[in-house]
């Protein structure tokens, strides 16, 4: 089985895939995500996120930025 990265369009409560593959990389912590296991992204900033854990971070480190 060969590993395609893909490229995909964050919605809301979905995602479209641009081009076909088997995985995106974690913003955060540059992991590996199967699609079949995606479950956190960020909408406005197009970003994947491998778990709620670094999805929290990412949210952390906004509202840092804002204060």
């Amino acid at each position: 089985m060969i590993k395609k990265k893909a490229k995909l369009i964050f919605k809301h409560n979905y995602f479209e895939i641009v081009e076909e593959g088997d995985y995106v990389i974690c913003a955060i912590s540059g992991k590996e995500i199967f699609l079949k296991n995606l479950n956190y992204w960020n909408v406005d900033l197009q970003e994947a996120y491998y778990s709620a854990h670094e999805a929290n971070e990412r949210f952390k480190s906004l509202k840092n930025k804002k204060s």
